[in-house]
């Protein structure tokens, strides 16, 4: 009996930031209606660059500008907080 030997799917580490107690309750919020935001490494750029992927409400939209392993999260919290400046009726609490 002969096995398979299975290729191994390319890999990329993401990059890490630590958020602050204000950026959690934004991102949470958000969550919580139905905005999610990731980030998915473009394959097809040579320098290893990332692309931000929005997601409302089961509708997929893509940043078509790609960003760095520096400026990506940063990117990423900019995107939450203007969604929860334009829709959170209730920003004190």
């Amino acid at each position: 009996m002969a096995f398979k030997r299975w290729q191994r799917s390319p890999s990329k580490k993401a990059p890490v930031r630590y958020w602050e107690r204000d950026e959690i309750k934004i991102i949470g919020w958000c969550m919580s209606i139905g905005i999610k935001i990731s980030i998915m490494p473009d394959w097809d750029h040579i320098l290893g660059y990332w692309q931000i992927d929005i997601n409302i409400k089961g509708r997929t939209h893509s940043d078509p500008t790609r960003y760095s392993n520096e400026d990506v999260l940063n990117k990423k919290l900019e995107y939450y907080k203007y969604y929860y400046y334009k829709h959170n009726t209730n920003k004190n609490g």
